[in-house]
């Protein structure tokens, strides 16, 4: 058996869709470059990056698409267990034996039917908790009356009652019974051999909701800072990216930036758009959609601003938009919720506001907008060494190898190599 350690990374995808699957990819790349042999255990999809581990993906399965009734009832009873996504781990175990299984999204597609399986093969099994599912059905604590707890004390049927997931009856039901299931089996306790949170927030959030906090490690996100170039200059205008969703708090910072008086330009796509364009007919704002953008437009976007706003309204983990911001040399603006203002050192490297506040937004923004331009571009620099020092690749890797070699995994001579276990 070769002495190069072996990573087994899952996810629901295996492209670039969200933040969470760019974490993934971004995982499985750093380790390999420290010497890891990695696989995969994904979903197929026809966006999917190549990888040769491809032929043992579970099945395309996607919500909310047009499908005929038996479709739907077998999607469903996939998302609360899967046979398929067992059967086919078992296949990808066989040809490859992984010293670690790292998870990161694989509820609704993998299932946690998963999870017994590696604890079966004598695997550890590490999960990035980029979201709250293991605590909360519908993974957000949030529903269409605000921030929501409710299952912490009480029946997982508080999703129907609330239609917690996208507002849907029938989404609702099929989330409460597979929560419930995993509730009443202790799925992810029981199978779970530590839980990353990339925010402190998170790690007390859990512990609130019943975990124990010896199961979980807090363990940051990164960017490699070197992959942005900075510009320390402060434009004229403000800039949210993201997602236009009811969560985000962007009608907020809407009536924020009309109160103050500024230029603000909004990027981003999602089910609140046409609300959001009609608000701004109402405003009459100097506000700016410019719809999604990505990759160097978006860079550019974040370069000529003053700095970047994040008025979320529900619990953010550890938005990598704050750190790509950072990486940009640009201020952040945040909302005092979830682990943004972790990331935020008050008058440093931005400025923090309580979340829902418009006046207290419009009074920041009103006053970074006077801020003379030399002590906007301090903040800049700040957020820019914060990214450098605080988050970076290096202190990321030190620490998952520390997690690792904590389950089992000892540095020799030539790397890292799973210790004898007994047997």
């Amino acid at each position: 058996m070769t002495d190069m350690p072996a990573l087994l990374s899952i996810n629901n995808y295996h492209y670039r869709r969200g933040g969470s699957d760019g974490v993934y990819l971004d995982h499985a790349e750093l380790m390999e470059s420290l010497g890891w042999r990695g696989a995969f255990f994904s979903m197929r999809h026809p966006e999917n990056l190549p990888t040769p581990w491809s032929r043992y993906f579970i099945d395309e399965l996607e919500f909310g698409g047009d499908y005929s009734l038996p479709q739907k009832i077998s999607m469903a009873t996939k998302s609360v267990y899967s046979f398929e996504a067992q059967r086919k781990l078992r296949m990808l175990l066989r040809d490859f034996e992984p010293d670690v299984a790292h998870l990161h999204g694989i509820y609704h597609h993998h299932s946690p039917s998963i999870l017994p399986v590696l604890t079966e093969a004598g695997i550890p099994v590490v999960m990035t908790a980029h979201d709250l599912k293991i605590a909360c059905p519908n993974y957000k604590m949030l529903n269409r009356t605000g921030v929501c707890e409710r299952c912490r004390t009480g029946s997982v049927l508080n999703v129907i009652r609330n239609r917690c997931v996208r507002d849907s009856l029938s989404a609702s039901v099929i989330v409460a019974a597979e929560s419930g299931l995993q509730r009443s089996m202790q799925t992810y306790r029981k199978h779970l051999t530590k839980v990353v949170a990339p925010s402190r927030f998170f790690v007390d959030k859990f512990v609130e909701w019943g975990w124990p906090r010896e199961q979980f490690v807090h363990i940051p996100n990164y960017v490699d800072a070197a992959r942005f170039v900075p510009d320390y200059e402060p434009g004229d205008y403000f800039l949210y990216f993201g997602r236009l969703a009811p969560e985000k708090g962007i009608a907020t910072l809407m009536r924020a930036a009309r109160l103050a008086g500024v230029k603000l330009k909004i990027a981003g796509s999602g089910p609140m758009a046409a609300e959001l364009t009609e608000l701004q007919g109402q405003l009459r704002g100097d506000t700016e959609f410019l719809g999604f953008q990505t990759g160097a437009d978006l860079h550019a976007l974040v370069r000529g601003a003053r700095a970047v706003v994040l008025p979320s309204e529900w619990y953010e983990n550890a938005p990598l938009s704050v750190l790509e911001s950072f990486a940009l040399g640009k201020p952040m603006i945040g909302a005092r919720i979830g682990g943004i203002p972790e990331t935020i050192d008050e008058a440093e490297n931005g400025w923090t506001f309580a979340s829902k506040d418009i006046a207290g937004l419009a009074q920041l923004l009103s006053t970074v907008a006077a801020m003379p331009d030399a002590q906007v571009a301090r903040a800049g620099r700040a957020a820019r060494e914060t990214v450098e020092k605080r988050f970076n690749a290096e202190g990321y890797a030190d620490a998952m190898l520390s997690l690792y070699s904590s389950l089992g995994v000892k540095t020799s001579s030539r790397g890292l190599v799973r210790q004898e276990r007994n047997t």
